[in-house]
């Protein structure tokens, strides 16, 4: 009988440590060394002899921008299932990331609101708030401080195949300003990088895509003569203003907030606001918008129109503006459906945003990598038969992937400028989604399950219990008003 996709989701989340690896490889590449790459290091540095990740941004020691990740000074947000699969991977980072500055939320330092209306505390569900940079820095630093793990300053620009699996990766120096080629960074440098050289290929014996949304896997493989993956999009052109603002308390009592606006016909100007404290006594605060609407750069309309969500964002505003006006546009949300594949080569993967990149309102991507990593290593300890099509790993991922779209597109499909494509029976999935977000207002019981669910830490059937539901139309029913007519 086969795995339940809650059971797998509850697999794969699971907080226990990671035990029982070996060796099963010589060498392994890594395509890409953002957040989703050095955690696929990681778990890889368990099972390789060595792990080469090939990257071609030079990555900084610390914290900082890098040109292959443009939307870094967004907010993101390491959800309670990513923070579990972290702790999981690195034993202390939470307290290691506290000591750099990171605010480690409970629940009870962590505010909602819905159209005004503040929710219910779950009293379960935390956050690690920090910057992007910082995050990845801490990661970074742990996996490259492995003995067995190192970076490659080049460009990844094809694949070697023996037989029926990836035998290595083409490699190409990456220009840069007064020099004509990369170099090694890291803990080593692999093969081939040196003055006059143009290609070469890093030998491995097993590969993992983790390029981002704009991986080139597909066009490799179809060039190769096997099957690309079919790309599935949804239009959702949401614009982000992001604005870091003087925090005059290092320990906050409210350490983050999200409040958000039911969906209309007429996009408000801003549909969500997001604040969190981070490292160096900040508030970063994100506003997002949907549709025509200019983007939001000018600090005085920013003030503004904080000052008319919740007092904390109001009160963040005050403080010294720190940098401009940081904006990023996102056109769609996009899947690579690799788990359909019937061809497909031994000894390659691909997860991240490789694989599917979600709005980026919803906070999903970088514990959506988390659970990938997680999948990767679950796939790994199987004593998996390497010469074989890895189809235990794509089913394993495919849950986590569909778990995190059915929750974020659900929602997109609510606002009337988003026409599809729907998913069959989205008239009840959408009817059922209603009333678990409206009792997860007011009731604490409801909250925690439905919270469970969009921190990804639970499989969204797990909402599907009679029990719960019962609840939630009980509570909705004896409200006064439906939610939407109190904001």
């Amino acid at each position: 009988m086969s795995e339940s996709a809650a059971r797998v989701f509850a697999r794969l989340s699971t907080d226990e440590p990671v035990t029982r690896t070996r060796t099963l490889m010589a060498k392994a590449v890594v395509l890409g060394g953002s957040l989703a790459g050095l955690l696929a290091a990681r778990v890889l540095s368990d099972h390789a002899e060595s792990v080469v990740v090939v990257e071609r941004d030079s990555l900084p020691p610390a914290a900082a921008a890098r040109p292959g990740t443009p939307h870094d000074g967004q907010l993101h947000t390491l959800m309670h299932g990513g923070r579990m699969q972290l702790q999981r991977l690195f034993p202390g980072f939470e307290e290691e990331a506290r000591a750099g500055g990171a605010i480690v939320s409970s629940p009870y330092t962590i505010r909602a609101y819905a159209d005004g209306v503040p929710k219910v505390s779950d009293g379960a569900m935390g956050l690690i708030s920090s910057s992007r940079p910082f995050l990845e820095a801490l990661v970074r630093r742990r996996t490259l401080a492995l003995p067995n793990v190192k970076v490659l300053t080049c460009r990844a620009i094809g694949l070697e195949f023996r037989g029926d699996a990836v035998s290595g990766v083409r490699c190409g120096p990456v220009s840069r300003p007064g020099s004509g080629v990369g170099s090694g960074v890291g803990s080593g440098v692999g093969s081939g990088v040196g003055s006059g050289v143009e290609e070469w290929v890093e030998d491995a014996d097993f590969v993992v895509d983790a390029m981002g949304r704009a991986s080139k896997l597909g066009d490799w493989l179809e060039k190769a003569g096997w099957e690309r993956p079919a790309m599935r999009r949804m239009a959702i052109d949401i614009d982000y203003a992001t604005g870091y603002f003087r925090r005059t308390t290092s320990d906050p009592e409210l350490a983050a907030a999200i409040a958000y606006r039911t969906p209309t016909a007429i996009p408000p100007r801003v549909a969500s606001g997001a604040i969190t404290a981070i490292e160096g006594d900040r508030w970063l605060i994100t506003l997002a918008n949907y549709g025509k609407q200019p983007p939001i750069r000018d600090v005085d309309e920013f003030r503004k129109l904080c000052g008319e969500l919740p007092p904390v964002y109001r009160e963040a505003v005050e403080g010294e503006q720190l940098g401009d006006i940081l904006t990023y546009h996102q056109a769609d949300s996009r899947r690579r459906d690799y788990h359909l594949l019937k061809r497909f080569p031994a000894r390659l993967i691909s997860l991240g945003d490789a694989v599917a990149s979600f709005n980026p309102i919803y906070g999903q991507g970088m514990s959506s990598a988390a659970l990938h990593a997680s999948a990767l290593s679950h796939y790994l300890r199987s004593a998996p038969d390497l010469r074989r099509h890895a189809r235990a790993f794509f089913a394993d991922q495919r849950v986590v992937v569909d778990a995190a779209w059915q929750i974020s597109t659900a929602a997109d499909l609510a606002r009337p400028d988003v026409h599809g494509p729907y998913p069959r029976g989205y008239r009840l999935t959408k009817w059922f989604a209603e009333q678990m977000a409206e009792a997860s207002v007011t009731d604490r019981e409801v909250a925690v399950r439905f919270n469970s669910v969009t921190y990804m830490r639970s499989h969204p059937s797990s909402l599907a219990a009679p029990a719960t539901l019962l609840r939630a139309l009980r509570v909705n029913r004896s409200s006064r008003k439906p939610r939407r007519e109190r904001g």
